[in-house]
Parts: C-alpha cells; structure tokens; sequence
C-alpha cells in the first residue's frame, strides 16, 4: 500500500489516522543512536518519537514502516514485531509506508540491520500500547492491572473471562499516558503469536496482480520526462552541445544543461545536458540526437587491466597493518612449509531488474519526490543541498523497489528530478536506462589480495599474512582516501583463525570511478581470499576441507579482536560477540545436509565449502559443481545459517535462495571493463547475471534455532557461495580458480 504518496508530511498522521484513534508515538532510536542525535545542533537534528502505532475506534491497527521495501520483506517483518507485542490480530493489521524523516531514526534501508537495529524497540512500541489498552480496561472494570491481558485484539480479564476489543477501549487508552519504558512487559519467545511465523508480505496480492507502485509506475499530474546525457569519463567538463536534431525528434520540448558535480562527488546529480519530452521513448532518442563533446578529465588514463596490475602489485608490497599477533616475519624466515597466493575479484555493477526511478515535483521552495529509494532522508538531504533549500521542505515519498543492493540508497538520480522540475516548473520524472545504470553506476571496486602461510606438520598455518588492496569507498568523500578504513572490517582483520602469528594489512588504491558499496560489500572478496586460501592450505595437507576448516576454526571460543592484538579495536557490540561455536555449527550443519562425507569427487564433478561471518550471521556454504566442456553446472547449493532470531522464516530463506544466485552471478560472469576512463558494458549482453540454466538448480536453506538477538539477513548469503564454487571447481578438476569471473579462467 502507498496510501501517502501524495500527502504533506504535517497531514501525514491525519491522513493515516482518524480523528478518534488512539496514536502511540514511541522513541525507534537505538539508544546509541538517541544520544548521538540529541548531541547535535539544529532543529533538523532533535529527536522526535518516531514510531506511529494507531488503533482505530474500529479496532483496526495501523502500523507504520520506517524502511524500503525491496523484495527482503521488512515492510512485513517490522510490523510483525509490533503486532506481536501489541497482541494485534494480524488479519485487522493495516501496513502504510512511512515518508522520509528524521524522528524515524535512521531509515537507511542497507547493512542488514533493520531488524537487527529495531527490534527490541519495535518489542517496545507494541508492549507500550498494550499496556496501555490493558490500563484502560482494568480502568472500565474496576480490576487490577495485572488480571488485563491483551490476545489478539481483545483485553482479556484473566479471572472473569470478560473480554473487550481494542476498539472500544480506544476513548480511554487515549486518555492514559504512555508507560516507562523499564516498566513494560515484553512477552516471552514461548508466547510469540508472529514472531518466528511464516507471514506473507503485505503487498504480496498487489504485486502479484500488477497493482502495486514501483519507483518507474510512479506518476504526478502534468509531468513530463527526462534523459540526461552524463559525463562519460568522471570529473569531465562541458566543451560544446549541438541540440539541433534532438530539437527535431517528436515529443522533445526543451534542452537543460545541469551544472556538473564537482568533486568530492558523494550523491551529487553527475549533471549534463538534460532532453524534456512529454513521453520517456522521446526523452531517450533526444538524448541520443544531442551531439555532445566533453573535455576528459585526468581519469580518462584509466584502464581496467592496468590498474588491475597495479593494485596486484601493490597487493605484495608492504602495507598499512590494521592488525598484529606475533612476529610472521621471524616464522617466515626460518623457511619449511611457506605457501603463496594472490587472489583478484573485478568491478562489478549493482544492476537491479528496475534501474533508479523518480519523479520529482519543485514548487514555492519546496519539493515533493515519488521514489524507488533505500534512504528517503539521503533524498532530502541531497536535494535539499542541490536546491539551496532545507531539508525539512524535501519530501521524499518512497515506493516499492524493484531490488536495490545499495544503489538505491544512493539519491544522485532523485537531485537530477528535483533539479530539472525547479528549471521547467513542472513534475519531472527521471528512469535510468539499463545503460545509464551500468555505466554511471557506483562500482563495487575491484580488489586484489595476497596471502601467505607457514604451516605445521598438520597443515594448520603458524604465521599468516594477508593483504588487501582496493579503492575505498571513502573516496567519495574524501579524494585523498585511499585505504580501506572501516571496509577491513568486512572479513578482513575479523578473520577467526586463533593464528599465534599474525599480520593483517592494508594497500592503497586510487579511486577513478564513483565507488559505493553493494550487497556484502567488502566481504564478496575477502571472504574470496580467505575461504579459497584455506582451502588451498587443507588440499596442500590432503585434508578433508571440512574437518581442516573446523581445525583452523580451532576450539569453541568468543573473539574479542581488541584484546587478539588489533590495534584499533573493532567497534565490537556486546550484544553479538564473534562466537566460532556458532560458526563451527553451521559448518557441521551444512556438511551433513549436503551429505558431504558420503561425496566423492569424480567425472568433473565435486563438493566445495566455505564458511563466513557477516552482518553478525553466520553462514556456511556447500556447492555442487559440475565443470563439463568449459561449463559450470551448479546443481545444488546448501546453506546453513544462524542470524540469530528470525521474524518472518520464509522471507529469510528467501534472502538466502536470491543469495545463492546473486552470488552465482558475481563467481561466474561479474566483470566490468573499463578503457579510456569508460566503462565498456552497457547492458546484460555485455554484463549478464545468472540465467535460468546457470543459477543453482536446487537451493536448500537450513535455519539455525537461536535465541541470540536477530542479526542481517539480506547479505551474508552472499560472500561464501565465489569460494565454495571456486573450492568445488578445483576438487573437480585440479583447476585452482584466484581470479573472477570463474567464466574466464576456464575458457583461458
């Protein structure tokens, strides 16, 4: 449902809200969070409650989601969680989309922590209310607050069997204040009524029809269409714009020139000449018509095989230590068993099925947009600097997306709508074409790293050395930045091997392109260099891969990496400790669904595994591969994870079946090529993800019980499904796979 899509943010709540509901607002800010904010100057920046819970004199609930929806299911898990708490009756449960703002707290819809980050304040919200209901009926009748008890829509008066609906007590709940939050009772697990439920999502009958509204259905009343010719090279300037012919092309009625980003780029609109039509076909054969010639910037130098051999040399060369244990070099020098290898993944393209998409509407220095967007505050914030104007006086309405991994929280589409709308004085909508999407993206950057190992007479390494080398995603901000910073987090300083030598470092890398970060980020190609060095170091020992990975795992034992010798402590959660029981136990979890002991390789077909820690989940990964005449077959992927308590189980094992062919994807065909500062591919011929015939025939998903606290769900599938294929590649055919695309090493 979009019910709000075109309401002002002051009519918001009366527009969702009847006049007689009882509206609870609750502090959503993470307390962490909280104090940051409230830290702050600026009325922009003061804390507001910010979860809105109502309860219709009918009885009927609406509930307020905070975060984008984009086929992970948090539009419906959110809520879950305050209907729970609430004891709502689900079937009386309305789910209505939140516009952007900051008394929402945080609603960056990236990291995998929109359960992890508002769970127990969610818990909070929908306990609160019930309270309250409860209060009021022990009010109605007389009786003591403890014989009330909300269950499922009702309050229920434990010893008389008396019962009244949230709708009736809405007069008096309204009059009631809201209770401490340290007096509330939360339910126990044993009394979950949806927490722990397979509940569809709650668009799932409009997407099924063709009603619901993706960013590219959105519409607005009088607006026209927009095609934007950007820089082909980045940091480029503007030599000369012939519209003559664009002028000609049917529906075409102006040509705008946007002033083009300066660095640093962050989530400006790239900029350029800019063809309004009245449909979006004339739009884009304007913008092919307009005879555009640019000065390259200093970036045109840039090649993607060379800086490839530059950052692989660079890989083995000293570099910024990030964390130490030991002495590696002193083991290293005594010689025996050293091993030796350099890993490479390229740069990849986030390329969702629906590219950025939005509709913007500029009047009377205020700006409403209809977006497809992970971060409608990134929106407001972006327009707002683009425009001149307050943040506040942005607002960023947000629809359903047809997938994101990143991109989406990435606003530079919405600035390029909001800025043409002020110029023509009309709604304006912009959609990405798959080639504007794929080559204006911001990359996942390519990385090289080098490992080095000795190894004992059990194959178990006493010194390890790696080293990663990438252009970091702070480069967007930060020219100068050429280290990977809080990226090394990422499964790369957070290896848990209890190693008593130990160096962790770190390369520079000079960013060229715009650099953001994809589903996993970092850790596709660390945990590529990890997993797929120790497998190596088992196959050297002629060990089982499986037992090898529980024996450098070592003993069950919880990592405190800022007492292993890091010397910038991690900022570690206390809630989710590194505990390698739980990693061990999706390892041996996935080792006997996959039915690992009883597989041989043979006939060019073999098992592979690798294992990972991301988002505070873990995950491991069997693979059944296949290579025949140069070809991949994945027959069969197994995972086994523990995020820790789930809401909604079947929109977590569906995070991790798109996981397996997302990361099919990245292993098989992920490569972007660039020449002259240019990339070369434009479309799926050029960059394709995985078809039907080359993603995972079979997909089996194994949930792990935990009480622990929830952790992320929509990316760490991700990063062991390239090293468990590369891994099975090589127990099949004695290849060993270090450089993706999987694709062109063995047609090499």
């Amino acid at each position: 449902m979009i019910e709000n899509l075109n309401v002002s943010r002051r009519g918001f709540l009366g527009h969702i809200f009847s006049a007689g509901a009882l509206v609870l607002a609750a502090p959503v800010l993470p307390e962490a969070l909280r104090a940051q904010q409230a830290s702050n100057t600026g009325t922009d920046h003061i804390w507001q409650p910010s979860v809105y819970l109502g309860i219709e004199p009918d009885g009927t609930v609406k509930i307020v989601a905070h975060r984008s929806e984009m086929g992970t299911g948090c539009k419906t898990s959110l809520p879950m969680i305050v209907a729970d708490e609430l004891e709502a009756d689900w079937t009386r449960v309305t789910v209505v989309q939140a516009p952007g703002d900051v008394k929402y707290g945080s609603q960056n819809t990236d990291g995998s922590c929109s359960v992890r980050d508002f769970y127990d304040t969610l818990r909070l919200a929908g306990a609160s209310a019930r309270s309250m209901l409860e209060y009021a009926a022990a009010q109605k009748w007389g009786v003591p607050e403890l014989e009330c008890e909300g269950r499922n829509g009702y309050v229920v008066h434990t010893k008389s069997s008396r019962k009244i609906s949230y709708g009736e007590l809405v007069p008096l709940a309204s009059a009631a204040t809201a209770p401490s939050p340290n007096t509330v009772r939360l339910k126990k697990p044993e009394q979950f009524r949806y927490i722990g439920k397979n509940i569809p999502v709650v668009d799932l009958q409009h997407i099924v029809t063709g009603k619901a509204v993706f960013g590219i259905d959105a519409r607005m009343p009088d607006m026209v269409y927009a095609a934007v010719s950007r820089p082909p090279v980045l940091g480029s300037t503007l030599r000369s714009v012939n519209d003559a012919e664009a002028r000609q092309v049917r529906g075409v009625q102006q040509i705008i020139t946007l002033d083009l980003a300066k660095p640093p780029y962050g989530f400006k609109a790239l900029g350029g000449p800019a063809v309004i039509a009245n449909n979006s076909w004339a739009a884009l054969q304007g913008r092919n018509k307009l005879k555009v010639e640019w000065n390259l910037s200093e970036h045109a130098k840039y090649d993607s095989t060379s800086y490839k051999a530059t950052l692989i040399e660079t890989s083995k060369k000293p570099g910024r230590v990030a964390r130490e244990t030991g002495n590696v070099d002193s083991i290293f020098a005594k010689g025996g068993a050293i091993h030796e290898a350099s890993y490479y993944t390229p740069m990849l393209a986030h390329a969702p099925m629906e590219p950025p998409a939005a509709v913007a509407s500029y009047k009377d220095g205020k700006v409403e947009i209809l977006a497809s967007t992970q971060n409608p505050q990134a929106v407001q914030d972006t327009v707002a600097k683009a425009l001149g104007i307050r943040a506040q006086d942005v607002l960023c309405n947000v629809t359903l997306l047809g997938g994101g991994f990143g991109r989406k929280s990435k606003p530079d589409y919405c600035a390029e709508a909001a800025l043409l709308s002020k110029q023509v004085g009309k709604p304006v909508k912009i959609v990405w074409s798959r080639e504007d999407d794929i080559q204006f993206d911001y990359y996942h950057s390519p990385a090289a790293m080098y490992m080095k190992a000795a190894t004992d007479s059990k194959g178990l390494p006493t010194a390890w050395l790696q080293r990663s080398v990438f252009p970091p995603i702070a480069s967007q901000n930060n020219l100068a930045e050429q280290y990977g910073g809080s990226q090394l987090g990422m499964g790369w300083y957070d290896i848990p091997y209890p190693i008593p030598n130990l160096r962790v470092e770190n390369g520079p890398a000079q960013a060229h392109i715009r650099i953001g970060w994809m589903r996993s980020v970092s850790n596709i190609y660390h945990a590529f260099g990890v997993q797929s060095f120790t497998d190596e170091l088992a196959a050297a020992a002629g060990r089982d891969r499986v037992e090898y990975l529980l024996d450098i795992i070592g003993q069950p034992r919880t990592i405190n990496l800022g007492k292993e010798g890091l010397k910038t402590p991690a900022r570690e959660n206390p809630k989710f400790p590194f505990d390698t029981a739980r990693l061990r136990n999706v390892i041996e979890t996935v080792a006997k669904n996959s039915n690992w002991a009883n597989h041989k390789p043979g006939n060019g077909r073999a098992l592979g595994i690798a294992a990972h820690r991301s988002f505070l989940t873990y995950v491991a990964a069997v693979v059944d591969v296949e290579v025949a005449n140069g070809n991949v077959i994945l027959h069969r992927v197994d995972l086994a994870l523990d995020p820790g308590r789930i809401i909604n189980p079947d929109r977590v094992k569906s995070q991790f079946e798109g996981a397996a062919v997302f990361g099919a994807s990245v292993a098989l065909m992920g490569d972007l090529t660039v020449a002259d500062g240019k990339v070369k591919q434009s479309n799926f011929n050029g960059y394709p993800v995985a078809r039907m015939n080359q993603a995972p025939f079979e997909t089996h998903v194994t949930v792990i019980a935990s009480d622990a606290p929830p952790a992320g769900v929509g990316e760490p599938g991700v990063p062991p499904i390239a090293p468990a294929i590369c891994n099975a590649i090589f127990a099949a055919t004695g290849k060993r796979i270090r450089d993706l695309p999987i694709g062109k090493q063995l047609s090499a």
